[in-house]
């Protein structure tokens, strides 16, 4: 199975210079909680709802004073639409997140890839539908939930 299969091919999608309460309002109407950050059609990074809540934390600013570029994570992590969705959970899991964008030759957005998706295709896997078992997809959430430093910031 191709991530093509299962992606969400309409995204919405924000740009760096835009204020996390844009981002944050964007992320309520489509219901979801990570947008990717774009810039002339290119992926520069991600913001998540939790991005949006530690900056308004750490910043102690409404969310109408910070942008999206001061906030996003980077660190871009991605497949394209003729990956194997065996690859793309791969990846995930080796990198504890939960959402690919999905990237054309190009590097423009084309869709995006959540651990959702491949949960509703290995629910239809008895019928040939994804190459990754219900079981790969437990371990791949166990391992996205595991905290990444066994520290805790406030102990």
């Amino acid at each position: 199975m191709k991530v093509r299969d299962l992606m969400t091919q309409s995204v919405a999608s924000i740009s760096s210079d835009d204020c996390l309460s844009s981002a944050a309002r964007m992320m309520w109407e489509c219901d979801c909680g990570a947008i990717p950050v774009t810039r002339d059609g290119r992926v520069l990074g991600m913001i998540t709802d939790r991005d949006i809540c530690m900056a308004s934390w750490i910043k102690n600013q409404p969310l109408s004073e910070i942008s999206v570029a001061d906030s996003m994570s980077r660190e871009l992590f991605s497949c394209s639409p003729d990956d194997n969705v065996s690859v793309a959970e791969r990846l995930m899991q080796s990198r504890q997140i939960r959402r690919l964008p999905v990237l054309d030759r190009e590097g423009r957005l084309v869709g995006i890839l959540s651990l959702a998706d491949i949960v509703r295709g290995s629910d239809r896997a008895g019928r040939g539908v994804s190459d990754v078992s219900s079981s790969e997809v437990a371990s791949t959430l166990a391992t996205i939930c595991q905290p990444r430093s066994t520290q805790r910031a406030f102990a």
